[in-house]
């Protein structure tokens, strides 16, 4: 019987073969959702799938594009709006 903190949904449950050569049922955090523009909805490129605590230890050039708007827009988003501002900023 599992104890209290596996029986929720928090956790999901991996399948480990241990080098005794038996199946053990080990419990791991779910991965978080995957990042979304925030314009157009659509699934960010480039943007890692990792729980805070393996995020930490990446590199900042490794966690979004580096370019404008990285990690919240994405390249087509990025590209429309950059033509927008250019257009407006000429008279």
């Amino acid at each position: 019987m599992p104890r209290g903190m596996f029986k929720s949904g928090r956790l999901r449950k991996v399948s480990v073969r241990t080098p005794g050569s038996r199946v053990a049922v080990h419990y791991r955090q779910r991965k978080p959702s995957k990042a979304l523009c925030a314009s157009c909805k659509k699934q960010l490129a480039g943007v890692p799938r990792n729980i805070p605590s393996k995020l930490r230890n990446m590199p900042k050039s490794a966690k979004r594009p580096e370019r404008p708007y990285g990690g919240m827009l994405c390249s087509a988003c990025t590209r429309l709006l950059l033509k927008q501002q250019a257009r407006g900023a000429s008279p």
